[in-house]
């Protein structure tokens, strides 16, 4: 039996599944950098925001497999977007640190991606518009509660 309350939620959760992974497929390709695969992206921005991260902790908050997230911060660092720091309590354990470069490089994807998200949203109705911006602070706790349910559960 379905929720009748629940099935206009689970039409805006398709719908957002939908929307995520046409933005997922058209990852910007930076010039002079080349492309990110979208777990180093999602990867860099997770060490942006909780700078000095061990690689555990990063695999946790993304639900992703430890020896995944080592390759991709292998990769990250080659770039020179990201650096491992020897913590002081245990020199055994590394913190993952943004560069400026990374943070520079995080922005320069942010503001590709948002590129065409905005032209497509000028495309909508001012009512639309008006709708998305007031679901923007819904969306956001969403999103969070999401997060807080992939961490512990960890996928390839």
């Amino acid at each position: 039996m379905v929720n009748s309350r629940r099935a206009p939620l689970t039409e805006v959760s398709i719908t957002l599944r939908e929307l995520a992974w046409t933005i997922h497929r058209k990852a910007p390709d930076r010039a002079g950098v080349g492309p990110l695969p979208t777990t180093e992206i999602a990867l860099l921005k997770q060490v942006i925001d909780s700078p000095a991260s061990t690689v555990g902790e990063l695999a946790a908050a993304l639900g992703l497999q430890q020896p995944n997230v080592s390759s991709g911060l292998r990769e990250l660092e080659r770039r020179g977007f990201v650096t491992r720091e020897k913590s002081e309590r245990d020199r055994r354990v590394s913190l993952i640190q943004p560069t400026p470069s990374g943070i520079a490089e995080h922005q320069a994807i942010a503001e590709e991606w948002a590129g065409p998200v905005n032209a497509a949203l000028d495309q909508l109705t001012p009512e639309q518009q008006a709708a998305l911006e007031a679901a923007a602070d819904a969306l956001a706790a969403a999103h969070q509660a999401l997060r807080r349910g992939m961490s512990g559960t960890p996928r390839a």
